[in-house]
């Protein structure tokens, strides 16, 4: 599976990564050390929360490793004929214009205007050029966004 992401968010993951197998994985194995000798582990509370804890953040550890390894780098969209990730796309949508960058999910952030190219939207612009009208079904019914410029 490919990651799409831009270099800022790359570099942020990788901190994220080292920061984790490094200081974190040591607070975990010495809080583990400390709780071991409150004696019977069967029963000891503090003993099966650090557990859990330490086995999400080697999930965590995993799932880094995972999208470093199959990075995808976005550098900004060159071609203006045709979305792709990395664009930038303006919409109307109900006489209202919207601007959203196309992104991998992984630096989605709808609410800023950022989404994902696995999104129905990010699917539905993808490939697509400006003039064209993508149709989404949403929850409250059936919503049109035309493409009025490509960036």
């Amino acid at each position: 599976m490919n990651y799409f992401l831009t270099p800022k968010r790359l570099e942020e993951l990788k901190q994220e990564l080292e920061l984790l197998k490094k200081d974190k994985r040591l607070e975990i194995a010495d809080k583990l050390r400390r709780v071991k000798e409150l004696g019977d582990l069967s029963e000891n509370s503090e003993y099966l929360e650090t557990k859990e804890e330490q086995g999400r953040l080697e999930r965590r550890i995993a799932e880094l490793e995972a999208i470093v390894k199959n990075a995808s780098i976005i550098e900004g969209k060159t071609s203006t004929s045709e979305v792709g990730i990395g664009s930038t796309v303006e919409v109307l949508r109900d006489s209202k214009s919207l601007k959203f960058v196309i992104v991998g999910s992984n630096e989605a952030r709808p609410e800023e205007g950022f989404i994902s190219n696995e999104s129905p939207l990010g699917r539905e612009l993808i490939g697509r050029k400006v003039g064209d009208t993508v149709v989404i079904e949403a929850p409250g019914g059936r919503v049109e966004y035309k493409i009025t410029k490509l960036s």
